[in-house]
């Protein structure tokens, strides 16, 4: 979903994956500013209207690192309103991009992306701030986490605090980036907590991940993970079971444990938008041609956890348009519907805002909206990301805003 563009080739399929989010009892730093916050919940519109908010490289917020805090505060309150003004109803922000933190953690440094050194203090609780002023506003806060990705370059940006740092064995690098490994069932179990953390503090509405889970194949080089296959996996007849019963893992505790702490709180998951091309699963795969597969390639098995009740919701990143001949648009909606149908799975649809200025159609986000509401298992979207809304793209923001999302619809 979002921060960082990857192109992936096949039949020039382009996608766009966020740089997104993301043990024992291990202690990081401390948790004396963030207070139990008790705002009235916000009931939830017949259509959710979601927006990323994107924290990693300063993709939305803040616009840069170190910047005071009113200078950040406003900035966010400028998001709210302008989400607001466009009849939207959810923010969901990303608050834990590189195993760091937007709020004081037992688990986790302060992100560099508030200061621009990992580790030092903002002088406010963002989190707090943030869900405080949504919820005045009515607006959904939705706690955005990266699990595993620990940075987007080296070590070195690492503070002393991090749990890359204090657990170097726990890391793997791969594709020149430094991960949490989650063949490691202590990493699954810290992954838990440093999440759990916000649901037991903060009056979070939902707790949610895009699709950074084994993180997007880099061409000629292998996931570093084989002496953990060999430790952990001789159950499982080959690596990709045990790869994708790593995530199934940390995926059914996580729900289990969030709902533990407070069952209000959904939990959801933004997958690449293709889980598997027909031509891989003939009986249940899509009628697509994608180079990315979530089954195969990032070990996300998301029609099991749908299956099994694991999220509240899912929310594909369909980020191609109607009548793209490798992934299309209509086809895809239509493929998720059917799946979501036979679970208790809300669907809302990833729409991919940041895209309008290369499609022909300026009317292309609109007719998606209106499509999807063809399919009454689409409970509504999620635009990535904010700023690409903010350049109303094509008269695209203004299209939504006095179509299909006027006050009268």
């Amino acid at each position: 979903m979002k921060s960082i563009v990857k192109k992936v080739s096949l039949l020039a399929i382009s996608i766009l994956t966020v740089t997104s989010l993301n043990a024992a009892n291990l202690i990081v730093g401390g948790n004396k500013n963030a207070t139990k916050i008790n705002n009235t919940k916000i009931s939830k519109n017949k259509e959710l209207r979601g927006v990323w908010v994107a924290s990693v490289s300063n993709i939305d917020w803040p616009s840069k690192p170190g910047l005071s805090i009113e200078r950040q505060k406003s900035e966010f309150i400028s998001i709210l309103d302008n989400v607001k003004n466009w009849n939207m109803n959810a923010v969901f922000v990303q608050i834990k991009p590189e195993s760091d933190a937007f709020y004081p953690s037992k688990y986790a440094p302060w992100s560099r992306y508030l200061t621009g050194t990992q580790g030092v203090n903002p002088g406010y609780d963002p989190l707090k701030f943030m869900v405080e002023e949504a919820h005045k506003r009515g607006i959904e806060f939705h706690a955005w986490f990266n699990p595993y990705r620990l940075t987007a370059g080296g070590r070195e940006k690492l503070s002393s605090d991090s749990i890359g740092m204090k657990k170097p064995e726990w890391t793997v690098t791969y594709g020149g980036k430094l991960y949490l490994n989650p063949g490691i069932p202590e990493v699954n179990d810290y992954v838990v907590k440093s999440i759990v953390e916000v649901v037991k503090n903060y009056d979070v509405d939902g707790v949610h991940m895009d699709d950074y889970f084994y993180p997007y194949k880099v061409k000629n080089q292998e996931y570093p993970d084989s002496a953990q296959y060999q430790k952990y996996g001789k159950k499982f007849s080959n690596i990709g079971d045990w790869r994708r019963n790593n995530i199934n893992t940390l995926v059914e505790k996580l729900h289990k444990e969030i709902k533990k702490e407070n069952p209000n709180v959904e939990f959801g998951i933004s997958p690449f938008g293709v889980w598997r091309n027909d031509s891989t699963d003939p009986a249940r795969g899509s009628a697509t041609k994608a180079g990315v597969q979530n089954y195969d390639d990032l070990y996300a098995d998301i029609l099991l956890w749908m299956n099994n009740n694991w999220i509240d919701y899912v929310a594909p990143q369909i980020y191609w348009n109607q009548g793209f001949k490798a992934a299309e648009y209509n086809t895809l909606v239509k493929w998720w519907s059917k799946y979501a149908a036979q679970t208790n799975t809300d669907l809302y649809i990833g729409q991919a805002a940041y895209k309008v200025n290369e499609w022909k159609n300026a009317r292309e986000l609109v007719n998606q909206i209106n499509f999807n509401r063809n399919y009454p298992e689409v409970k509504g979207s999620i635009f990535f990301s904010y700023k690409s809304l903010l350049t109303n793209p094509k008269n695209a923001t203004n299209s939504l805003k006095q179509g299909p999302y006027s006050l009268n619809n």
